[in-house]
């Protein structure tokens, strides 16, 4: 499909049947490549979607919450949910969709799932063919085995929850960003002309949690999206703004429930055994 078609079709309305499976389809496909900084607007599907990236990293939104889904991740939308995506670079993003019901995750939202060389194949090889009939005995055999993969995937915790109030979401963008960035709340609050009582105050009325929480999930989810290009944990740590490896490898193994070194094994791990 050519560009401006593409772009028109998402253009025309939020809730896009253009490319739900048809009759006799169970699942359909499409795959695309977005130049850096494109933006897809707010739209739904009929149809539940895997959205997955070969190459790049994606920055989901839906509602007030933001999914980052860097490669050997996916991200799991159900039908009928908005959602809108921004490309930070050059993506090549291949998209499955459902037919609603056939897939039973765990989750009834929006889940980052990890991708396993298995399931990627999969993925590929449905997109190759186009789309998945049910009268096809390959085809369904095909289908199975991708249902399967997707609902035994782990999921991974890259979400983020928006604040609603301007001032507060000016000051979320500066951070989502530059994660690395040491500036204190009260310059940024200074910036954005609000005083720093408020945004905490918002911070916790809107997104559950204090700014500086919410700014430390910010800096994880950039870490996972890092763990996962191979980079080592001194990098990182001073990439997301801490100033030693130590405090970095203790927030991580609170909240993952081991160490990064031990994640990024972990989920290698999971890779060669599928």
């Amino acid at each position: 499909m050519a560009v401006c078609q593409y772009i028109s079709i998402m253009r025309q309305s939020k809730i896009l049947r253009a490319f739900d499976p048809k009759r006799g389809v169970s699942i359909a496909t499409l795959a695309y490549e977005y130049s850096a900084d494109f933006q897809v607007p707010e739209h739904a599907h009929g149809a539940d979607q895997l959205i997955y990236a070969i190459r790049g990293v994606m920055e989901v939104f839906s509602g007030q919450s933001m999914w980052l889904v860097p490669p050997r991740f996916a991200l799991w939308v159900p039908a009928k949910t908005y959602h809108r995506i921004h490309m930070p670079g050059a993506v090549s993003m291949r998209t499955l969709y459902f037919r609603p019901g056939l897939v039973h995750m765990r989750s009834s939202g929006n889940t980052v799932l990890h991708v396993t060389p298995l399931l990627r194949e999969l993925t590929l090889e449905t997109v190759r063919i186009g789309r998945l009939r049910t009268r096809q005995h390959h085809e369904r055999a095909l289908r199975d085995l991708v249902i399967l993969h997707l609902e035994i995937a782990s999921p991974v915790p890259t979400f983020v929850a928006l604040p609603k109030d301007e001032r507060a979401l000016h000051v979320a963008q500066a951070v989502l960003s530059a994660p690395e960035q040491t500036k204190s709340l009260a310059a940024m609050c200074s910036d954005a002309g609000v005083s720093v009582r408020t945004i905490q105050r918002v911070f916790r009325q809107d997104t559950g949690t204090s700014f500086e929480l919410w700014r430390r999930q910010v800096r994880l989810t950039k870490a996972v999206e890092l763990l996962v290009q191979g980079r080592s944990v001194k990098e990182i740590t001073f990439w997301i703004g801490y100033r030693q490896p130590s405090a970095f490898v203790e927030i991580f193994r609170r909240t993952f429930g081991m160490p990064p070194k031990a994640w990024a094994a972990r989920l290698e791990k999971l890779n060669q055994e599928s």
